[in-house]
């Protein structure tokens, strides 16, 4: 009996740790998706200008750029965003699951995030990028371009003949939705509400050779900061369900080691009466 108890109680001890490793990390989760959703709307102002740009430019019928040129579809790339680490319910999970029903012999994928890429090169999808590109936290422009310009390279050239990026879209702390977003190529010729007046340095074609694929890459880049709050939320979910089991846990193990005790000081008072009879007998 005693044995029994002390197992019950060292159970509740492990399990109440365990609630505290994952309350913690709910709270540094619910922290970091704050600061997501801070980093995502800093970035609209930016994205919004460089589309008011472009719109401007493009608004000239006479102009022309290969990145809007549309074409026979015959392959097709997946950009595919995942997160760097576990513990965020089946966030990848559902994005590997997605992109085995979408992919074809005719298919190439790049994959942002380490997890991402592993499970292609585990599964011989045919891949763009031939080395994991790391998506922390604080992720910048600078640890995508080169996997982007890739991608890039890869339409203008012809093997490629559109992207797609499938992310976890953030719609709330409880909902991720996984999420398809054309990038190349750009379907419609943007047409500008109002036209601004600019002054041209260079000429308009050397001008759209940077300006568009920096707009691709932006493009690209609001995808992972609103992945990125996915995940966030998701991790955040993910530790509160675990917190609200652990507690569950916790407080019927308290529920058995009473009985226990209480069986316990019962045979330990049954003894106690038995000997007492017994001297009194004789």
């Amino acid at each position: 009996m005693a044995s029994s108890i002390k197992t019950i109680k060292d159970r509740m001890n492990a399990t109440k740790k365990t609630s505290q490793i994952t309350k913690a990390m709910n709270m540094v989760s619910a922290s970091k998706l704050r600061g997501a959703e801070s980093s995502i709307k800093s970035y609209l102002p930016f994205i919004d200008k460089i589309e008011e740009m472009l719109n401007n430019l493009m608004s000239n019928d006479e102009v022309f750029h290969p990145l809007f040129e549309k074409r026979e579809v015959k392959n097709t790339c997946y950009i595919l965003i995942t997160c760097e680490r576990g513990l965020a319910g089946p966030f990848n999970n559902n994005l590997f699951k997605e992109l085995a029903t979408v992919t074809n012999e005719n298919s190439y994928v790049c994959s942002l995030g380490t997890r991402g890429f592993n499970h292609c090169k585990k599964k011989g999808y045919r891949s763009i990028n031939d080395k994991p590109v790391i998506l922390k936290d604080d992720v910048t422009f600078y640890d995508i371009y080169e996997a982007v310009n890739l991608v890039i390279q890869a339409y203008v050239t012809g093997k490629i003949d559109k992207v797609v990026v499938l992310y976890n879209h953030y719609v709330n702390t409880l909902v991720q939705k996984v999420t398809y977003k054309n990038i190349l190529p750009l379907d419609e010729r943007p047409k500008s509400k109002i036209k601004e007046e600019y002054d041209f340095e260079g000429g308009v074609d050397s001008i759209l050779d940077t300006l568009i694929p920096l707009y691709i890459e932006n493009m690209i880049y609001g995808c992972i900061l609103d992945s990125k709050a996915s995940e966030h939320a998701a991790r955040m979910t993910a530790m509160k369900s675990a917190t609200d089991n652990a507690e569950e846990v916790i407080s019927s193990l308290q529920v058995v080691y009473n009985r226990a005790r209480q069986a316990a000081i019962t045979l330990e008072l049954t003894d106690i009466i038995s000997g007492a009879n017994a001297i009194s007998q004789n």
